[in-house]
């Protein structure tokens, strides 16, 4: 048997990647059977244990891919804006409106939660530490009140993570988000300095 290239090797891994993320989103984790997650990927289920150990390993996989892919989307929205203060209070809005969309809604709000007690330590490490440093900068430029950056950071990422759920649970999504994102208004002006 001929040994795989390390480009097979990644094309089948992105390949069970894609799968999982569209089956995970249409049925959910529970109702996503390996058999017919390999089968639409075309690939085996030897395939999916060398790539991820098994099933919990591979929702591990897809809730990182979509991490890293949110985390990039609300880093173009403060790296973008006009001004340092906009900038924040709308990634902490689109943060809260990701939740409405079904694969991150049912994927990381939902599933993960239930199958891995919610995000990894790392995730929510780079979370607090990207949103710290962007504090710290809004409190340099005397934007907002003198605190301690780091508590400040875990204390909103914990709010919107609390937040993003409480919207993803059930009906009534895009009510809770209005009701979510006019109480993260009320919470983000507390943060300003007096002028």
């Amino acid at each position: 048997m001929a040994r795989r290239t390390r480009a097979e090797m990644e094309e089948t891994r992105a390949a069970l990647l894609a799968t999982a993320h569209a089956v995970f989103t249409a049925h959910g984790y529970a109702d996503a059977s390996m058999d017919d997650l390999t089968a639409q990927a075309g690939l085996t289920r030897g395939a999916l244990y060398h790539h991820f150990g098994d099933k919990k390993g591979l929702l591990q996989a897809v809730v990182a891919q979509l991490d890293t892919a949110m985390d990039v989307r609300l880093q173009a929205i403060s790296a973008t804006a006009a001004d340092p203060w906009d900038g924040f209070r709308s990634r902490c809005h689109a943060y809260l409106q990701m939740a409405l969309e079904p694969d991150i809604q049912r994927i990381v709000l939902r599933d993960a939660r239930a199958v891995l007690g919610g995000a990894s330590p790392e995730a929510q490490r780079h979370c607090v530490a990207s949103m710290q440093a962007l504090l710290e900068n809004l409190m340099r430029l005397g934007v907002v009140a003198n605190a301690s950056p780091q508590a400040l950071a875990s204390l909103i990422y914990g709010s919107l993570a609390e937040a993003a759920f409480w919207i993803a649970e059930g009906p009534g999504a895009s009510e809770r988000l209005t009701h979510a994102q006019a109480a993260l208004d009320l919470l983000l002006r507390g943060l300003l300095a007096s002028r």
